[in-house]
């Protein structure tokens, strides 16, 4: 796996990392249009050694097209010990870059500002024994704790689900919201989400600076982090 710091300097302008991922938006005219993009980035399979069937997910929609870019396969060292874990490696870069190529041979123009994940957080002491019922509730498959992962993380191998990640509560902490919502974006959109959730009535819990983590509250004190999970490139 790469640090975010490494993905942001070498990134291709298209792509945004935003949580484990690469994600990528290209607008297209239409249906059509969308398959034949798709149709010519599946051919780069073969010259990729399959990165492509194993790396990229695609959703259509109106209008657009987005992709989402990463390893089920990297390793990440912790105190001696490697993980196998899902992140962004080399292999996703060189085929980001090279669906930019095609993305530019098909007129198609990326919308990077627009891309976004969303994560679920729930605060708890015992990760290991409520992790399974989130696993089967969420997405019927037990194998989704820790997928992924070294931790209890819940993640559904096929997308249809945002990811659920643990944090630490103390046992002895004051009762509070304990689930939440976290919102990754692109760092050039991240102000303007903060300044419309402020303007649309929300309170300014905490933010960094730059706001890689920007908490902010709704008139009835529930709360929302908006995430950038890396640091905006030269050229963005």
């Amino acid at each position: 796996m790469l640090f975010d710091d490494e993905i942001a300097a070498a990134r291709p302008p298209d792509w945004r990392k935003l949580a484990q991922a690469l994600h990528a938006r290209y607008l297209v005219g239409d249906l059509r249009a969308a398959a034949r993009f798709l149709a010519a980035v599946a051919e780069l399979d073969g010259e990729l050694d399959g990165t492509v069937g194993t790396h990229l997910t695609a959703t259509l929609g109106p209008g657009r097209v987005d992709l989402r870019l990463v390893s089920p396969d990297a390793i990440y060292r912790d105190e001696g010990v490697e993980h196998v874990v899902e992140y962004v490696t080399r292999q996703d870069l060189d085929l980001a870059g090279r669906i930019s190529q095609v993305a530019a041979e098909h007129g198609l123009v990326a919308d990077p500002a627009s891309v976004v994940a969303v994560e679920l957080g729930l605060d708890t002491a015992r990760s290991g024994v409520v992790a399974p019922v989130w696993a089967a509730v969420l997405t019927g498959d037990a194998d989704s704790q820790g997928r992924g992962s070294p931790s209890d993380e819940v993640r559904d191998g096929t997308g249809r689900v945002p990811n659920l990640w643990f944090g630490d509560l103390d046992a002895a902490d004051p009762p509070a919201q304990r689930l939440h919502v976290e919102v990754y974006v692109a760092p050039e959109a991240a102000q303007q989400r903060v300044d419309a959730a402020l303007a649309a009535g929300g309170t300014l819990v905490a933010a960094g600076n730059p706001p890689a983590l920007t908490v902010i509250a709704d008139p009835e004190g529930n709360r929302v982090t908006l995430c950038v999970a890396e640091p905006a490139a030269p050229g963005s």
